[in-house]
């Protein structure tokens, strides 16, 4: 066989030397989203997410059933049903939201369409496929649809906090894109859990205390502020991280992620404490915040293993705090 000739061989060599530049400039993406100008790094479709996401789904059919009952069988006219409908239905979408951000940083989706906020052109189509950034987007509009629509069949004060506290999150949402691309504090992704669970409270307190705002019933109910700051200091520790990043085992923090992660620790034994104080009021939440200790020390351990996708255990930790802020809210009895 004939030798190549030297302006083929330089040809090759030109190739050769682009697709490595490319392939290092992928992989550096890959490390440090801050490298590409949207930020896009790619989580993976696995059957395991298109199973969770497919559960979701199935959760959010089950508020829409749920908003239609209640509202068919709510006494009053006609604008009261439809008023009770959508708030039932919103205290779901408001749970599902929250459980999809946490499958999305489960998962390794955070940075799956970058920071372009708040859609791409196929957003409807991603979702569709499985992808769970997308799927978060899209029902956050429809919380705020909800939320639109209860302000107008139900023009009270508590209805439009809601609706103020969903416009609140969904701005802090877009800065949690550049936390996880390195380009805002972890304070800012601390403020978007607190605030959706602010949302989460404003529409359950009013469907479980009738005659009860959310700003009243947080003035009275002590427990319900230890709670919101280990939520807050939760969200702090994932943007403290940084994406795909681990925390790293330690006795003592030694790093500003360590020392924030052991003020979310501090913050659940507050949580315990106060709980404790005002037992036998609140037995369920106490017993559901022993156990939720272990998780997040499970958790802990997942991130350190998995940093970019830690799994399930993180939607797991996120319905845990559900279940505790709802047994405080409603007051759930053994």
């Amino acid at each position: 066989m004939a030798a190549p000739s030297a302006g083929r061989r330089h040809r090759l060599i030109l190739t050769r030397n682009i697709m490595a530049s490319e392939y290092a400039s992928s992989a550096q993406q890959a490390r440090n989203p801050s490298t590409d100008p949207h930020h896009v790094v790619e989580g993976e479709l696995t059957w395991l997410v298109r199973a969770v996401g497919l559960a979701i789904g199935g959760l959010l059919a089950v508020g829409v059933i749920l908003g239609l009952y209640h509202g068919l069988t709510f006494g009053g006219g006609v604008r009261a049903q439809i008023a009770h409908g959508l708030l039932v239905a919103q205290v779901v979408f408001a749970v599902v939201l929250i459980m999809l951000g946490s499958i999305v940083e489960g998962f390794g989706f955070g940075l799956a369409l970058g920071t372009r906020w708040p859609y791409t052109k196929n957003i409807v189509v991603l979702m569709l496929r499985g992808d769970p950034e997308a799927a978060h987007r899209v029902v956050a509009t429809l919380v705020g649809l909800v939320g639109v629509a209860l302000a107008i069949t139900h023009p009270v004060y508590e209805m439009f906090l809601g609706l103020g506290l969903i416009v609140a999150t969904a701005l802090f949402g877009m800065g949690v894109l550049y936390v996880l691309a390195g380009r805002a504090p972890a304070i800012v992704h601390g403020t978007h859990g607190l605030l959706a669970y602010l949302v989460f409270m404003a529409y359950l307190v009013p469907l479980a205390h009738a005659n009860i705002g959310l700003g009243l019933y947080l003035k009275i109910i002590i427990p319900t502020h230890p709670l919101l700051f280990a939520i807050f200091m939760g969200g702090v520790v994932t943007g403290g991280r940084g994406f795909g990043e681990a925390l790293g085992q330690f006795t003592v923090p030694e790093r500003k992620p360590q020392w924030i992660v052991a003020l979310h620790g501090i913050a659940g034994l507050m949580v315990v404490g106060t709980l404790g104080w005002y037992m036998p009021t609140y037995p369920v939440a106490f017993a559901l915040v022993l156990l939720q200790l272990g998780v997040g020390f499970l958790l802990f351990q997942a991130v350190n293993l998995k940093p970019k996708a830690p799994g399930a255990i993180v939607a797991f930790h996120q319905i845990m705090a559900l279940l505790i802020t709802t047994a405080i809210v409603m007051q759930w009895q053994f």
